[in-house]
């Protein structure tokens, strides 16, 4: 059964070391990028004009990232950006409506790090509120609109931007800025934390009763639209974004086994790009409706998510707790009827 979409999700709490805050507040008030902001793919920032090999990154030279701390890489979802790189190796893809009406990824790294993910592009607010589910998240963005930086700095993340770490950018060829930028993660973490660091409140098991089967399940925003096609032969999810099939640079489908529409509020914010598009501000504190896809079927939920630093709890129709089969998965943020 085929269907049209936008939808919600989460689950799970977390405490949090009091004395971390002040500690990144402190680190990241040094954070400088250059102002950048997105419509129709021209926002972000060039990197220097430095460009390591794409192939066997350096032993890292920045920081250690707290233990148990993920990285968080904004991802360009236009055409001219496609096919993307390392996306496959996310534990966790976000996708959030930009000016425009487009769309843009941010994906989440905990159990293996990719040598490369891009092409990097530029942060936004509600991206903050997002990632306080996380212990101190390292987050790579290729900039930010400038009256957004110092919210970003005072947030309890570790921001790398290629003004910060140069060195762990580098511009791909055969691409046009600003959709060349790639990053290795391995130049910002020394390892991937494992899966204790995706504290975002997801369960994981057999699928409860019920659900409807589903062949493929679209959502749309403005300018862009989201697919998820059920293969049998792959038991998982194949993505198309905008009519064409999502895989990486090297040719590998990008196949989540769960899917989660999460129905939110997307509201004006405060910013705006260079064209005086103001950007959408998804709301993923709050509660409402969602749509989980796994095992070829679609399942009715709810999702609450009670606090910026609590994880998102999704439950089931009947009240029971809802799973997510094991594997990758795709939370697409849609606005509530």
């Amino acid at each position: 059964m085929n269907g049209v979409a936008t939808v919600g999700m989460g689950q799970g709490k977390r405490t949090r070391r009091a004395a971390l805050t002040a500690a990144v507040l402190a680190a990241s008030l040094t954070v400088s990028l250059t102002a950048g902001c997105a419509h129709h793919g021209r926002d972000d920032h060039r990197a220097p004009g430095h460009t390591p090999a794409p192939t066997a990154p350096p032993a890292p030279t920045r920081s250690v990232a707290a233990a148990g701390s993920p990285l968080a890489v904004k991802i360009d979802n236009v055409s001219a950006a496609r096919p993307q790189t390392g996306l496959d190796a996310a534990d966790v893809v976000y996708a959030e409506q930009v000016e425009g009406g487009l769309s843009r990824l941010m994906a989440v790294y905990a159990t293996r790090l990719p040598k490369s993910v891009g092409p990097v592009r530029s942060a936004r607010e509600s991206d903050l509120e997002l990632l306080r589910q996380f212990d101190r998240p390292t987050l790579a963005f290729s900039g930010a609109q400038r009256k957004l930086l110092p919210l970003i700095g005072e947030a309890p993340l570790r921001a790398e931007s290629p003004d910060k770490a140069p060195a762990a950018y580098y511009r791909g060829s055969g691409r046009a800025a600003p959709h060349n930028l790639y990053l290795h993660p391995a130049k910002l973490l020394p390892s991937a934390p494992g899966r204790a660091a995706l504290t975002t409140g997801f369960h994981y098991g057999p699928a409860p009763s019920g659900g409807t089967r589903t062949a493929a399940r679209t959502v749309r925003y403005p300018a862009a639209r989201l697919t998820f096609t059920w293969s049998a032969e792959r038991h998982r999810w194949l993505v198309a974004m905008d009519g064409t099939p999502t895989v990486t640079a090297d040719g590998t489908p990008v196949a989540p086994a769960t899917v989660v529409v999460q129905y939110v509020r997307v509201r004006t914010s405060r910013y705006h790009d260079v064209l005086g598009n103001h950007t959408p501000y998804t709301e993923t504190v709050g509660s409402g409706k969602a749509r989980v896809l796994r095992d070829g079927r679609s399942f009715d939920a709810s999702w609450s998510r009670p606090g910026a630093t609590d994880g998102t709890t999704f439950t089931a129709a009947d009240g029971s707790r809802m799973n997510f089969a094991d594997g990758q998965v795709w939370v697409v943020f849609a606005a509530a009827p």
